[in-house]
């Protein structure tokens, strides 16, 4: 049986990038693609305290939350909660590695505040007084399809309409050099179990022979272009931007997305048309 769900709203960020509409654009070839420094962002829906201790990571994840929230005829409240990123915060990751290795071993509360894995999730209730079911989740450059598969999951067994949140940036030296995730990238999708009036498309994983979705091949969907591409492998939540692609265009069609243990999910894309 087929796992369908009905895309609500999307958003996205990346530097030079910085919303939806930008990346639009250059995701249908009309403009060349030339990488900028997203500005600061500030999170509209954080009480003044916690976003004074929100970090950059946790800013990305609001940035494109808030403007999925934005667009979407469903309130933050309403909606169930995925939150992927393959490293979590890994600048508060280093910074307590390294109070840890100096003689007072003194870490600083809002860090440790700040370094589980799921404190985007946490923010984001508070900030969206959002009391409904929420997950964090980490698979490594994996992540942004895990996540959505467990969207999907929610949407279909739960009968929720979900926030995907995908987000993750570089981390500062040494740790860079290990993990090098090229830019900052965060992804946003509401999805639904019933069409409304702001559906965009339906997102929909086709069953295979045996009733998984999960298969060998095809091989995950690149991207045209040295830019985009570069992108697409060098930051986790970045492997979206095939999905992406196809919304920008309009179009429907299929791309696959890979998954731990060398598997991948083929996604159907089938757009909206209103006359």
């Amino acid at each position: 049986m087929n796992t369908i769900a009905y895309i609500e709203s999307i958003s996205f960020s990346a530097p030079g990038l910085p919303d939806w509409q930008s990346a639009q654009a250059v995701l249908r070839d009309e403009q060349t693609y030339v990488a900028s420094d997203l500005p600061t962002y500030q999170p509209n829906l954080l009480p003044p305290n916690e976003r004074r201790r929100a970090s950059p990571t946790v800013r990305m994840a609001f940035r494109v939350a808030e403007a999925a929230l934005h667009t979407s005829s469903i309130g933050g409240a309403e909606l169930a909660t995925v939150f992927a990123s393959a490293d979590g915060d890994l600048s508060i990751a280093q910074r307590i590695c390294t109070a840890l290795a100096e003689a007072q071993r003194f870490i600083s509360p809002t860090d440790f505040h700040n370094s589980v894995h799921n404190a985007a999730a946490g923010y984001w209730s508070i900030a969206a007084q959002a009391n409904g079911p929420s997950t964090a989740i980490a698979a490594g450059d994996c992540s942004f399809a895990v996540g959505l598969m467990e969207a999907l999951s929610m949407v279909q067994i739960e009968h929720r309409a979900t926030l995907l949140v995908a987000y993750d940036v570089p981390a500062p030296m040494p740790l860079l050099a290990k993990r090098p995730v090229v830019a900052p990238v965060g992804v946003g999708l509401i999805l639904t179990p019933q069409r409304s009036a702001n559906t965009q498309a339906t997102l929909s994983v086709p069953a295979a022979a045996n009733d998984s979705p999960l298969t060998l091949t095809p091989m995950p969907t690149p991207m045209n272009g040295a830019a985009l591409e570069a992108m697409r492998v060098g930051n986790p939540a970045a492997r979206a931007l095939p999905l992406l692609q196809l919304l920008a265009y309009g179009r429907s069609g299929s791309v696959a997305l890979a998954l731990p243990n060398q598997r991948s999910i083929a996604l159907q894309l089938d757009m909206e048309f209103r006359s």
